[in-house]
């Protein structure tokens, strides 16, 4: 898909034929960028733009002209920062920016509040971005394979948050404040240096548990409903499976029956005789 580095100043090849067919997504990905031709940031119409991996080392400042943005890759490039006008895109619906290598994410990210999938994967974050605190129908973040310890205490603010995916980070205990997360659906803790788990039975919405390549030495308690995936894992959920023991059956009766044996088990008034025989 063209090897040659395209002209800032004009668009790719094949781009315009795509343009040309009606179509409002754009596919670059794979190109010899460097940096995004203009003429791409005079397309208000465009809906869905894929750039990644084409070696972008930055974006302009026009890219907030793309008002109707719904999905925007950005993923296996070369960004070591965002431009704040990235963040005035009032309809950006997914945005994916893993394989970076960024550290941060600007103070107007929070802006963003039509996303509601968001991949960092493998960039060089060393602190949960504080401004996604702000995005609370955010659904799916992807955190893998970033340099994190700890979760902030704010994170509940996150509501609308099903899938959480941290593994391949620094954890070396887990985050409690993951326990007020009730209506988490997935959660990714693989590859991090956990020790143990509280009990994780209070995150009633959770189905998928990745624990895998911790130092644990068993699975956490979850509820039944929950998809176990680590050490020991296997045999927890074998378990589940089995059928439960047949019922007891009862004990024999003494002979008299029931009232015989209320009657011997029964107090005796003083001075009464003992019950015959």
């Amino acid at each position: 898909m063209g090897l040659a580095e395209s002209r800032p100043d004009e668009l790719p090849p094949g781009a315009a034929e795509q343009l040309g067919a009606g179509e409002q997504q754009l596919e670059l990905s794979g190109r010899r960028l460097r940096r995004l031709p203009a003429p791409v940031c005079a397309l208000p119409g465009l809906r869905r733009l894929d750039v990644s991996g084409a070696g972008l080392r930055e974006l302009p400042e026009e890219i907030e002209e793309l008002r109707e943005l719904r999905v925007l890759a950005l993923d296996r490039n070369e960004l070591e920062r965002l431009p704040e006008a990235l963040c005035r895109l009032p309809r950006l619906g997914r945005l994916y920016l893993g394989g970076n290598r960024l550290a941060a994410l600007p103070a107007d990210f929070a802006q963003l509040q039509a996303l509601r999938c968001l991949w960092l994967e493998g960039n060089a974050l060393r602190r949960f971005p504080r401004p996604l605190l702000a995005l609370p129908a955010l659904r799916s973040l992807q955190l893998g394979d970033n340099r994190l310890r700890g979760l902030p205490a704010e994170l509940p603010r996150m509501a609308g948050l099903r899938g959480l995916w941290l593994y391949g980070n620094r954890l070396e205990a887990f985050p409690g404040v993951l326990l007020r997360m009730r209506r988490l659906r997935i959660l990714d803790l693989d590859r991090n240096q956990l020790g143990g788990f509280p009990d994780l039975r209070p995150l009633r919405a959770l189905r998928l548990l990745s624990y895998d390549h911790n130092p644990v030495t068993g699975p956490p308690r979850v509820l039944d409903a929950v998809f176990l995936v680590g050490e020991g894992a296997a045999e927890r959920m074998a378990e589940r499976e089995r059928p439960p023991p047949p019922p007891r059956a009862p004990r024999a009766q003494p002979p008299g029956g029931e009232g015989a044996r209320a009657r011997a088990g029964a107090p005796r008034r003083r001075g009464s005789p003992p019950p015959g025989p």
